[in-house]
């Protein structure tokens, strides 16, 4: 029985996405599903088919004399700024005769259809003088080709550590790029005003952005843009900044002819045009004790992030900081390379580089279990952070709320981790086809955008004189419940049933100013400045009844749709109506910025990036054929730490979604370009996401019980947008411990990320081979074998 004190929907409740209904109804609205203006035009834009080259023609005379054609834009047809790179203004919204990786765009048309438009860009003439690319980070860091300037983080000496050891490893591990592949492709409306203005509807994670870059690619400032998106198909970091060359190109292409213009590219466009994850390398040497505790570790993060900086310098400076994962380096350094190729541009995707600095230190944590003879786990915890000592990062901040040893040791138990193991040992010790492996991984994970200025927030709360209430903030929808949460905070704040509000669209004409929903500070920040919004109304609300009834303030109390007025309870629209008729104001903006932190991103120094961190353990148990390297995952057990979840429901859903797109990474999500710099697998027909039959069998996610964040984040929540993604990295180490098996686990098995079907098998097989060279070979060549 619900509790007839306790309003719907409030802070804690496990209450629907906002929208659930709609989605599952088809009725929710996205950009494509706006009423289109009379009159509107549809685009498509022109693409490099060259890595690396000069343009030395483009003729468009049968681009503009193809049927439907109204308009075509070039570079030099930009009446303002021909940049729309977010961070380095790197990267023209259209080339201007230097083309830098495949499907870099050079022109756009808007014709009367979508096929008269993407008909005509094929008549394009184009005549290249080749330059000579470069396409892996190996290749970049031989030619030095950089985006961004090397960064290095420092702590001690690790070298004179590493000397000193009991033993001492090196290594490598390499983990490929990934396509966000958010259902709703990239997808612009542009709205020409009567004033000069443009509105865009833009289906973007960062509205502000997307106004700014408009208005200056129109030579217009930001007041004569509006951007606006009141959901996303999923975004996952690629619609940040990858989102503002098409709301460029179509409000270019509305403000020269004067019509709406809709610009949507279809799926192998989307993927050929788009960044992806970055695809890192990590290279280690690093010594450690008999234990398996380290006491040295040199570390080269090397991302590649394609032809210009776009958001590499977050991402790789997150890679650089999150190489420590929920383990104590007391001596180390960690080089961060950010590799220039002639690819699209890397960027954005869930974890902004955490992912890949994470599976670094946990191939080195692997890697030590396997010389030791040791279970990995036991290594692990040798490792881990402490409370009271060892509780210090590498870049200097100190792990408050660290809850990890008594996390995994929950987790250990109520996934009966040992027995399982013990279990596939003794499996595997048939020698059968089938191998099984099981691995436990653990995670801590920063909260906060690493640029300072981006840890900010505005909201708006109308208050309308029958008691309903309309929302809106900075933050945007992908399908995360950031809506719904906020939502929440404002029905707790003011006690009233969760379907009194109305959510509106982001929109930038509201709050202005605003950062991407990025980086797991959706509900943290948009949250808080909802609270503050929602606060100074009901104080004034108090302060009005107070002064109205002749009662102290300490006597008025909010209670479910109501408000206690010393003995009397008026319902909360009879109040507001009355103090409507008494001319108080019933709207409020509210604005938050996190406290605390001290960071200078260009130095990567500063004792404090990160607000709080976020917890969590995941144990995964798979099987593998030995024959063919298709593999299942037979069962996961999640245990993560959510703070005090502001939704328990929605938390659940991204942390099964998170660990879903992270096992998919690690296993299967392969990118694939040829010798030329094409992406060949541009199609759900050669890229292949987790599906229903690929999830684990028997799946358990449970909530840490946690007291609540010892931050003063939102009702002492904590982030779940990308933290759980991290739990994927316990499939791809129970893959290498049910490879380890087919050679008694005396060697660490040689496999790259994504390990999919052939690696598995490749893997296999040069175990194999190097356990039969060992039969072989002197008991002095033991320690360079295994090495």
């Amino acid at each position: 029985m619900s509790n007839p004190d306790i309003q719907r929907g409030g802070v804690g409740q496990s209450i629907p996405h906002d929208s659930a209904r709609l989605h599952v109804t088809g009725v929710a609205d996205y950009v494509d599903d706006l009423p289109e203006l009379r009159g509107t035009l549809y685009a498509a834009m022109g693409q490099s088919q060259r890595a690396h080259a000069i343009v030395r023609k483009l003729d468009l005379s049968k681009v503009r004399a193809a049927p439907g054609v109204i308009a075509v834009l070039t570079a030099e047809d930009i009446p303002g700024k021909n940049d729309c790179g977010p961070m380095v203004d790197d990267e023209p919204i259209l080339a201007p005769g230097l083309v830098q990786c495949v499907g870099q765009s050079l022109f756009s048309v808007a014709a009367e259809t979508i096929e008269q438009a993407r008909r005509a860009v094929k008549l394009a003439e184009v005549e290249y003088e080749d330059l000579p690319p470069i396409f892996s980070i190996r290749e970049a860091m031989e030619k030095q080709a950089f985006v961004l300037p090397t960064q290095r983080i420092v702590r001690g000496n690790a070298q004179e550590a590493i000397a000193n050891a009991s033993h001492r490893l090196s290594g490598a591990i390499r983990m490929g790029a990934q396509e966000q592949f958010y259902l709703e492709g990239h997808i612009a409306y542009a709205v020409p005003r009567d004033d000069g203005g443009m509105h865009v509807y833009s289906s973007t994670q960062h509205p502000t952005e997307t106004q700014h870059h408009v208005a200056h690619a129109l030579g217009l400032s930001s007041k004569d843009v509006v951007a606006e998106c009141r959901r996303m198909g999923g975004g996952f970091g690629g619609k940040e900044s990858g989102s503002v060359l098409f709301a460029c190109n179509a409000a270019l292409l509305a403000q020269k002819t004067g019509r709406p213009v809709k610009l949507r590219v279809d799926r192998d466009e989307d993927m050929v045009m788009t960044g992806k994850r970055h695809d890192f390398e990590t290279a280690f040497e690093v010594g450690f004790d008999d234990q398996g505790r380290i006491r040295g570790i040199d570390m080269d993060v090397m991302g590649r992030c394609g032809y210009s900086a776009d958001l590499s310098v977050g991402v790789n400076d997150r890679a650089a900081l999150t190489s420590d994962n929920a383990y104590f380096l007391e001596q180390a350094t960690v080089n961060s390379y950010r590799c220039k190729t002639n690819t699209v541009s890397a960027t954005a995707f869930r974890g902004f580089g955490g992912p890949q600095g994470a599976l670094g230190i946990e191939q080195v944590i692997d890697e030590i279990a396997y010389h030791l003879g040791k279970d990995p786990l036991e290594v692990r915890r040798a490792n881990f952070y402490g409370t009271s000592e060892r509780n210090t990062t590498h870049y200097g901040q100190e792990v408050g709320g660290n809850v990890i040893v008594d996390l995994v040791d929950t987790l250990v138990a109520s996934s009966d981790y040992h027995a399982r193991r013990a279990a596939t040992r003794a499996y595997n010790a048939g020698g059968g086809v089938l191998r099984k492996g099981i691995a436990l991984t653990p995670l801590k994970y920063g909260i906060s955008f690493t640029s300072p200025f981006l840890n900010q927030a505005g909201a708006l709360v109308h208050v309308y004189a029958d008691g309903s209430v309309m929302l809106n903030h900075g933050g945007t929808e992908m399908g995360q419940g950031l809506f719904t949460k906020v939502a929440q905070v404002v029905s707790q704040e003011l006690m009233i049933d969760f379907d009194r509000i109305r959510i509106t669209a982001s929109d930038t004409s509201k709050v202005p100013n605003t950062s991407a929903t990025a980086a797991s500070s959706g509900s943290d920040l948009n949250g808080k400045a909802a609270q503050a919004a929602a606060r100074q109304i009901r104080e004034r609300l108090i302060a009005f009844a107070s002064s109205h009834f002749g009662v102290e303030p300490d006597k008025i109390r909010f209670v479910r749709n109501a408000v206690d007025v010393g003995s009397e309870r008026i319902a909360f629209p009879d109040l507001v109506k009355l103090a409507y008729m008494n001319r108080i104001q019933l709207s409020a903006t509210g604005f938050y910025r996190t406290p605390t932190l001290d960071w200078d991103k260009n130095s990567l120094s500063g004792k404090r990036p990160f607000y709080y961190f976020v917890f969590g353990a995941a144990v995964s148990e798979v099987v593998i054929d030995t024959l063919t390297g298709e593999n299942r995952v037979l069962r996961t057990d999640i245990l993560h730490d959510v703070g005090s979840s502001l939704n328990p429901a929605l938390d659940r859903g991204q942390i099964e979604g998170a660990f879903t797109q992270g096992m998919g990474w690690l296993t299967m999500e392969e990118l694939v370009w040829d010798a030329n710099g094409r992406l060949m697998t541009h199609a759900p027909s050669t890229y292949k996401i987790p599906v229903a039959s690929d999830m684990p069998r028997d799946f358990r996610v449970a909530l840490y019980r946690s007291p609540g964040n010892v931050e003063d984040s939102i009702y002492r929540s904590k982030a779940v947008g990308e933290p759980p993604l991290l739990h994927g990295i316990s499939v791809f180490y129970a893959l290498r411990d049910a490879i380890a098996s087919v050679a008694g686990h005396r060697f660490s098995p040689r496999l790259d990320a994504p390990a999919t079907s052939e690696r598995i098998l490749m893997s296999v097989n040069e175990l194999r081979e190097r356990a039969a060279a060992f039969r072989e070979t002197s008991p002095k060549q033991l320690e360079e074998l295994q090495t």
